[in-house]
């Protein structure tokens, strides 16, 4: 844990981006997977992202057999930007729905399943542009002039 905060604590002087995850396994069939992605813009508050398949309930944590992806959104200049990391699955096995200013990311494969709602900036048009590489989903929405 001290190594945990250091790394932190150096993020926070510098701009950067910190991830750290681990897996538990609680008896042979299930598996947890856990993270945190923690990030600074310079000058900016740190934001603290988790993911994975553990989730705090108020009855202690519990393993979700599907796993949170890591997602990043960035609004630039005529598009938005939506880049997933979500390895062990095909291009195909992936959808993608936009709903609105909701953007709905589901994929399964074999072991591996994730879901995650996404909000969007508003005033985004179109069938979103979609590109799967090494596990990383890139997907672009063109804004609405």
């Amino acid at each position: 844990m001290g190594d945990l905060l250091n790394q932190v604590s150096k993020l926070a002087e510098q701009a950067g981006e910190f991830k750290k995850e681990g897996e538990i396994k609680f008896g042979e069939k299930v598996k947890g997977i856990y993270g945190i992605n923690i990030r600074t813009l310079a000058g900016g508050e740190p934001k603290v992202e988790t993911f994975g398949n553990i989730k705090k309930t108020p009855k202690g944590p519990v393993v979700e057999e599907v796993r949170e992806p890591i997602v990043d959104v960035f609004d630039e200049k005529d598009h938005i930007s939506v880049i997933v990391e979500m390895p062990g699955v095909s291009a195909e096995d992936i959808k993608v729905d936009v709903e609105d200013d909701i953007l709905h990311l589901s994929a399964a494969t074999g072991e591996r399943k994730y879901s995650k709602e996404v909000l969007l900036p508003p005033k985004v048009k179109g069938e979103p542009e979609i590109a799967y590489k090494n596990g990383i989903l890139e997907i672009k929405l063109k804004k609405m002039s």
